[in-house]
């Protein structure tokens, strides 16, 4: 449709667009390639937005773990015109793992709404599990106390989710395993399910097929309450006292893009993620909505980066 066209159309029909995008796309940056859960709700919430914000292009730059398209944000013109996804990677891992970074996590971005939290999953391959009689968490802490450095886990990476998840885990309950990295998220469920690596944190919505197949055992969650989508399993909270970490992404603009700009890309996404059709397609994903304010994901984007920093430094990982 040709740009004069859209804006006509928004017209007809009682819309009305911001003045500083009218007949001006939006264009949002995933950092990541495509395909991805993240790469996959941004689209949907793009088509979303279309009616209130006129039209969102996702524009995919990934590379140095997310730091490159987010890097693209936080140097990009305040006009609300370009905004993007600020994920547990790139604004509470990286900045610890990462010996220079390329932008401040704190201060370079505006906050507009934290979008979405997804469980990560303690999985275990089935067989190895049911050799070890292995059926809980709790007996996963006894077997690793009863045998010392015998077990081992598989991650996409140091300084992965998985691999920091790992290493909270040891520290939290008292024990030891091998970490075996992997170069991605696949490659390191491939090595659980054929039986290299004795157990992986993994996000939910990558697992939750091989779960219901039968091939993995899932021994908890590590979000604080069970996951709405896979009730019958357990959080770590519950074996684990006060143990807790999980996947999220939101949406940011550049630090000084005006409050009113970003009010009303929060209005609109906000909105649009609590549409039913935006929470059941996010529910196919094993993904919760979020939803909040500017503040409130400000907030909340502080105290997990402040958080991983023990977590990263505890475990060792450092990309120089």
């Amino acid at each position: 449709m040709q740009r004069r066209d859209f804006c006509f159309s928004a017209l007809a029909t009682g819309l009305s667009l911001p003045t500083w995008a009218q007949g001006r796309p939006i264009r949002l940056i995933v950092p990541y390639a495509p395909g991805g859960p993240i790469d996959v709700t941004a689209r949907a919430l793009a088509e979303r937005v279309k009616d209130s914000l006129g039209t969102v292009i996702i524009e995919n730059r990934p590379g140095a773990g997310g730091n490159l398209g987010a890097d693209l944000v936080a140097k990009a013109a305040p006009d609300g015109l370009t905004i993007g996804i600020a994920a547990t990677a790139t604004h509470a891992i990286n900045p610890w793992l990462f010996a220079k970074m390329p932008f401040d996590a704190s201060r370079d971005f505006a906050p507009i709404t934290q979008m979405l939290r997804v469980p990560n999953v303690l999985v275990m391959n089935a067989e190895t599990a049911e050799r070890l009689k292995i059926q809980s968490l709790a007996d996963l802490v006894a077997y690793a106390k009863a045998n010392p450095a015998k077990l081992n886990f598989g991650s996409g990476g140091n300084g992965s989710a998985g691999h920091l998840a790992g290493e909270m885990f040891k520290r939290a309950a008292g024990v030891f395993a091998v970490h075996i990295p992997y170069n991605g998220g696949n490659p390191a469920q491939l090595a659980l399910l054929s039986g290299q690596v004795d157990f992986n944190f993994d996000n939910l919505a990558t697992a939750a097929a091989n779960i219901r197949a039968g091939k993995l055992k899932a021994l908890a969650v590590t979000t604080s309450q069970r996951s709405k989508a896979l009730p019958d399993i357990p959080a770590m909270s519950e074996t684990l006292r006060d143990f807790e970490i999980d996947t999220w992404w939101g949406l940011v603009a550049p630090a000084a893009t005006p409050r009113d700009v970003v009010e009303r890309l929060n209005k609109a996404f906000v909105a649009a993620l609590q549409t039913p059709e935006t929470q059941s397609r996010f529910a196919q994903l094993l993904a919760e909505p979020v939803g909040n304010t500017p503040e409130q994901f400000g907030g909340f984007m502080k105290k997990e980066l402040a958080r991983y920093e023990s977590v990263v430094k505890a475990s060792g990982a450092r990309v120089d």
